[in-house]
């Protein structure tokens, strides 16, 4: 039973990778629990503090061989006795985790059956109901003619996506029967998932639970353009953490947690808030549901949920997973945490270095980040802890902003400015809009 310290061995999933987990396993040592770890790294890759932490790391080949993570898991039970629990706090390993957890008999956690319910899109619609959460309408995408039937009781855009899938991968809006058709042309072999399109501002809910249901702690990010948007419209990014979690958005969040049935996880909910009225979602300000993340919000998002609240919610889901409640907890106030990610090749107004010397007392991190986090999250990202949302407002202002168009020359010959003006009339007619699409 937890909270009397029985955990004794925990088998960590790639612990070298999101480079911030080896906080989750630097904690779960420091409470007394033998950390093992399994991942595709060299050991002599792994940091010295990570290498501290670990009992010991059994590395294999390929993470995508499920034989070597099944001989990897094999090795350390015969070593060092019954597993108490397997994770990998990662979207991509989830499926894996809970197909070791069952051939293992790993009663913890989750296990394959339970994946339907919190992997695929269409699935989760039955889990915000049960919470009492609006969701979008959705079409399970198969021919033309069931996608313009859909359309024509939704009207556009709408939002195809893949039906499991992680993040703002291979997501796009279609705004016309054109973009319908392109669509179509190059149907993906996987099953997507079509919703209406929801006119709302990202919010998220997260939060750590215990084994009995009960929440230790939780936060919120909110992110003004959607990173979908971002992505495929390569626009710059901008979230940020909240440092109070609005009432109607906790009440939501707890209500799916139940709904859910979450256990012994740190998790991330996605929802919508309404930015206008909806006659099938509700009135501007209403809670929609967007999907469930059994795993904590991606990317560096836990380090700035640190820096928001002075706090160390690593060791929170330690605490959690070892003793069931909060064993090591700070007082301060809580600020707001900014991400500002930028692209190669947009020219932004103010250089890095202007920032780092603007910013030099709020900055907590500036650095270029890998290829395999760039997609969604931009080559180069900046988080800084800001008091209000005027300061929040003013970062992202000065980080993201990009240079003015050039202005013609007043000394053009007469053709040249008159050509010119209209080019630039027919580029403000394909501007991009609020939510990062193209006006047409």
């Amino acid at each position: 039973m937890k909270g009397t310290h029985t955990m004794k061995n925990f088998i960590f999933i790639s612990p070298a990778f999101p480079g911030n987990y080896e906080n989750f396993c630097a904690a779960l040592r420091s409470d007394g629990v033998n950390v093992l770890g399994i991942g595709d790294t060299p050991y002599e890759g792994l940091s010295p503090r990570l290498k501290g932490a670990l009992t010991e790391y059994y590395r294999v080949n390929d993470m995508e061989n499920y034989d070597e993570m099944f001989r990897a898991v094999a090795f350390l039970a015969f070593r060092y006795g019954k597993i108490d629990w397997l994770e990998s706090n990662n979207e991509y390993w989830l499926e894996q985790d809970a197909r070791l957890r069952e051939d293992f008999h790993i009663t913890t956690g989750l296990h394959p059956k339970d994946m339907t319910a919190i992997k695929y899109k269409s699935k989760m619609k039955a889990g915000y109901q049960r919470a009492g959460v609006p969701c979008a309408r959705y079409h399970m995408v198969n021919d033309l003619a069931g996608a313009k039937a859909f359309i024509q009781e939704v009207g556009y855009p709408v939002i195809v996506k893949p039906d499991c899938g992680v993040g703002a991968s291979d997501t796009w809006k279609i705004q016309n029967e054109q973009d319908l058709n392109a669509f179509y042309c190059n149907l993906p072999s996987t099953q997507y998932i079509m919703e209406e399109f929801v006119p709302g501002e990202i919010c998220s809910y997260d939060a750590i639970v215990n084994s009995r249901g009960k929440v230790l702690f939780e936060t919120g990010n909110i992110t003004p353009v959607s990173i979908m948007d971002c992505v495929n419209d390569h626009e710059s990014i901008r979230f940020y953490i909240v440092d109070e979690v609005a009432e109607d958005l906790r009440a939501a969040g707890r209500s799916c947690l139940k709904a859910f049935r979450v256990r012994s996880r740190f998790v991330h909910l996605e929802f919508f808030r309404l930015l206008e009225d909806h006659s099938y979602l509700g009135k501007k300000g209403q809670i929609v549901g967007l999907e469930v993340n059994m795993r904590p919000s991606g990317g560096p998002t836990p380090d700035m949920v640190n820096f928001a609240y002075s706090t160390d919610c690593y060791q929170h889901y330690a605490d959690m997973m070892v003793f069931d409640s909060l064993k090591h907890q700070t007082k301060s106030t809580r600020c707001l945490c900014a991400y500002a990610g930028r692209w190669k090749g947009i020219p932004y107004l103010h250089s890095h270095q202007e920032i780092l010397d603007t910013y030099r007392l709020q900055l907590k991190a500036a650095e270029e980040l890998p290829e395999v986090l760039a997609h969604g999250m931009g080559n180069y990202m900046y988080l800084a802890r800001l008091k209000n949302r005027e300061e929040l407002q003013g970062f992202f202002q000065y980080a993201l902003e990009t240079v003015p168009p050039a202005v013609p020359s007043c000394d053009a010959a007469p053709g040249e400015g008159k050509n010119q003006n209209e080019k630039d009339i027919t580029g403000k007619c394909r501007q991009k809009n609020s939510t990062g699409t193209v006006n047409d």
